[in-house]
């Protein structure tokens, strides 16, 4: 069980990350927007869920790629930008921001000498268009399918084994299929580099992006909050769920002294 006081401080952390994010996005002219969890904080609580120990954001493919490029260089010490490149030993192929103030130990990672970063973090995921189809729509949920028992394990993949190879051929075939954002009749997907949720949003309930508070200052988030959230959550996202529904990464956070 961790501790309110503790929660309250790592989510000050990853805040702080949040909003050096932002700027390097502003600066830049990157595109994001706040996704599952941290939408629906948001939405709800305008700002994190309060047990919550993570914040989500999307990119569009080439914002995501050329954020690749850019961060490792602009993000400051207390952040390390974490990919299978920067940290060898990280099984997964989407970005997270790790800050340096604070570790986690998720559940998954229970006993495990998993070898990378494990601060605090905030997840980044690539996001892709598709032609609107009924064959597409079900190819995509059947190659999720398949990434998701060719991932390592994670929160949402406690029977994957982990297959790289594998993993890459399935992620370049739906990056094939990928239509740009210009494109009408398209749905919004996940690349499959995120392999939870086999979302599937209409492109012109995203974008244009809007501001919304959380925290007390404004991030983009999809033009219609309520159709990309009922896209990810099959419950009444609105209502608080039971206290034995109120899901969390963390079995352990331990703040470092600076």
């Amino acid at each position: 069980m961790i501790e309110p006081k503790t929660l309250a401080l790592a989510q000050n952390i990853m805040f702080e990350m949040l909003v050096e994010f932002d700027a390097l996005c502003t600066k830049h002219s990157l595109r994001y927007w706040l996704d599952s969890g941290t939408l629906l904080g948001a939405v709800r609580h305008q700002g994190f869920i309060p047990w919550d120990d993570d914040i989500d954001l999307s990119m569009p493919l080439e914002d995501y790629n050329r954020l690749l490029d850019i961060a490792p260089s602009e993000l400051s010490k207390d952040i390390f930008f974490q990919t299978s490149q920067t940290d060898k030993n990280f099984k997964f192929d989407y970005i997270k921001l790790r800050s340096n103030k604070a570790n986690i130990v998720e559940f998954h990672e229970k006993g495990r000498d998993v070898g990378y970063h494990q601060g605090v973090f905030v997840d980044i995921f690539p996001m892709l268009t598709m032609e609107d189809t009924v064959a597409n729509k079900t190819f995509y949920k059947e190659t999720f399918e398949e990434i998701r028992a060719a991932s390592s394990i994670s929160l949402h993949t406690p029977n994957g084994v982990d297959n790289p190879l594998k993993r890459e051929t399935l992620i370049e075939e739906l990056n094939t299929l990928h239509q740009g954002w210009e494109k009408k009749n398209t749905k919004v997907i996940y690349s499959g580099k995120m392999p939870d949720v086999a979302a599937w949003f209409d492109s012109d309930k995203i974008f244009p992006l809007k501001k919304m508070a959380f925290e007390g200052l404004e991030f983009p988030v999809p033009n219609d909050q309520e159709h990309y959230l009922s896209a990810l959550y099959s419950f009444n996202f609105m209502e608080l769920p039971p206290k034995d529904k109120r899901t969390i990464h963390a079995l352990e956070i331990t703040l470092k002294r600076s």
